[in-house]
């Protein structure tokens, strides 16, 4: 199985990036807009349409709160299996550190899901930072 871990800085207050990352109907508008152009909220998952035009059903498989956490997984797309976690921390000087981690088979896609997630990951940075002007 391939386990993908990235993380990015941010000069966002913690609070300010859970809240974004929490509000799981509004990836398109609040944390990744363009990369992902749609999310659907149905009852215990979201329909999220990503910019190149593929569509995922992704369950919530937990928010935390206390740890600033949301794990999910994913069905559709390339994948036979997808589990992955967001999870945010003060940073060490100031803003955040978004640390996202993403379990998937078959090994093989794992390229593909690894430049996807960097390009979530940079457009995330950017919207986030936004929050500290």
């Amino acid at each position: 199985m391939a386990s993908i871990r990235r993380e990015i800085l941010t000069r966002a207050h913690p609070e300010e990036v859970w809240a974004a990352i929490r509000d799981i109907g509004a990836l398109h508008t609040r944390l990744v807009p363009g990369f992902v152009v749609d999310t659907r909220l149905e009852p215990g998952a979201r329909i999220v349409t990503f910019g190149n035009g593929m569509v995922v059903r992704e369950p919530i498989v937990d928010i935390d709160d206390r740890d600033r956490r949301l794990v999910w997984s994913a069905i559709g797309g390339r994948t036979t299996h997808y589990n992955a976690a967001v999870q945010v921390f003060a940073g060490e000087a100031g803003g955040a550190r978004v640390v996202w981690i993403a379990d998937l088979l078959p090994d093989e896609v794992a390229p593909d899901i690894q430049a996807a997630l960097e390009q979530g990951m940079a457009v995330m940075k950017k919207t986030l930072n936004r929050l500290a002007e």
